[in-house]
């Protein structure tokens, strides 16, 4: 909307009498009060308006003024390697031995959408300055509707994923103490589950924190776990005594869905920056790269999995991998928190409110996490029916709508449905082979 400019006072500075007597004032300008377009974020974990945090996706004018001194250009490069950095790195292996050699062409294609599809949040940004969530954008394209839809599938990506943090968590630990099991009323309970309850306690009083930022500064780290990651791999292969000697197959037909459904899930955030992806994607092919050629089709769906506990290396690998999603977990919940207290926090104390809201949802995460503990399976999952919707489906169905590019055919049309029909494509297959995986794994 529009008001009126207040009268400066005798103290203020006079107005030149050519600016307009109006000025614009976003909806929900109470909300906004004392945050710019900055505060908001839209990246993995971080896709809703109310979370204060770093922005990697912002408007053309505030790109401007950001590459104006180098500082900002390199801290926003910083935020947008972050974003796309994750526990994802560690599957690729098992990703490429899924699919073969000829899979990382996928990785690239992915990796190209997201880039684009990112392209294309911007430029719906920029119709309307009062779009400051990934959900604005799903109710300015399609109305009420739309924004439930985006609402449902980011939150259910980011629970999903802070459900296979746990697994990751109990794979690993299980890993290091094979031997450590548990027994409790006559109920025999493996080392992996163990650990990921015992883990769940460890990490239920962050989820408690109404504040976190001492959390966002370790999980800002995320770049250089993936440096440490990747280094520790390659020294284990070259050093270790490990080697590169798998050859692996060329093509692998009927692991291609899985292959590009965990392709996806690394690519779940949104940073413009074209060096970020580039970036990441080199990383993410050398990890993929050096652990199939470490361990070719026996690739775990962790390569953390397959390295030898006994060389410092591999601790140093496991233990990063161990370090990271504990302090991720309460932030990936957040988005889901912050939607659920907003709709109850009128009826109950905002502590008690809190309490109830936070405990549930991570016990619920637990109980998943025991229930279907195939990390490799749940994560191929989450990319292929979330992150691939979430990345490249909806972003070119909002952009078509908003746009009106769907009312003439044209190159940007073409483009448009055919990055979207990719998504839908990855996301029927992807899941179909996902779903058939972990039933037989029950």
């Amino acid at each position: 909307m529009y008001r009126k400019k207040t009268t400066p006072t005798q103290d203020d500075p006079q107005e030149d009498e050519d600016k307009p007597e109006w000025e614009y004032v976003p909806r929900d300008s109470k909300k906004m009060e004392g945050k710019n377009h900055e505060d908001y974020s839209f990246t993995i974990p971080f896709l809703h308006g109310n979370v204060d945090h770093v922005v990697v996706i912002t408007s053309k004018q505030e790109q401007c003024n950001n590459n104006i001194n180098g500082a900002s250009f390199i801290s926003t490069c910083f935020n947008g390697l972050n974003a796309l950095s994750g526990v994802g790195i560690v599957s690729l292996p098992y990703a490429m031995a899924s699919g073969g050699w000829l899979s990382l062409i996928l990785l690239l294609v992915i990796a190209s959408s997201a880039f684009y599809t990112g392209l294309l949040i911007q430029r719906c940004m920029d119709t309307d300055p009062t779009i400051t969530s990934y959900t604005d954008i799903g109710d300015r394209a399609f109305g009420k509707t739309g924004k439930v839809i985006v609402s449902i599938t980011m939150n259910l990506e980011v629970y999903l994923a802070a459900t296979g943090f746990l697994i990751l968590e109990g794979d690993n630990l299980s890993n290091l103490f094979p031997n450590m099991k548990l027994e409790v009323y006559g109920y025999h309970i493996s080392s992996t589950c163990g650990f990921i309850l015992l883990v769940s306690l460890i990490i239920l009083p962050t989820c408690w924190l109404r504040n976190m930022n001492i959390l966002s500064y370790v999980s800002a780290s995320g770049v250089l776990a993936s440096m440490i990651i990747l280094g520790s791999a390659f020294w284990a292969g070259a050093v270790d005594d490990i080697g590169f000697q798998e050859k692996g197959e060329l093509l692998n037909w009927n692991g291609l869905p899985s292959a590009i459904s965990l392709y996806a899930f690394c690519y779940s955030a949104h940073p413009v920056l074209f060096l970020c992806f580039a970036l990441c994607t080199v990383t993410y092919s050398l990890m993929a790269v050096i652990g199939y050629l470490m361990f070719g089709s026996n690739a775990a769906s962790q390569i953390t999995l397959n390295l030898p506990t006994n060389k410092m290396s591999s601790r140093v690998a496991i233990y990063t991998t161990l370090v990271t999603p504990i302090a991720k977990y309460a932030l990936f919940l957040t988005p889901i928190v912050n939607d659920i207290e907003a709709r109850f926090q009128h009826s109950y104390n905002k502590r008690t409110c809190s309490f109830l809201t936070r405990t549930p949802l991570m016990i619920s995460t637990v109980f998943v996490a025991l229930y279907l503990p195939f990390f490799g399976s749940l994560m191929s999952l989450v990319g292929a029916l979330l992150s691939a919707t979430t990345s490249i489906t909806i972003p070119c169905a909002c952009y078509l709508k908003i746009s009106g590019i769907y009312k003439r055919i044209g190159v940007e049309m073409v483009i448009v449905g055919f990055v979207l029909l990719s998504g839908v494509i990855v996301a029927v297959f992807g899941t179909y082979v996902s779903f058939v995986d972990i039933i037989s794994h029950l």
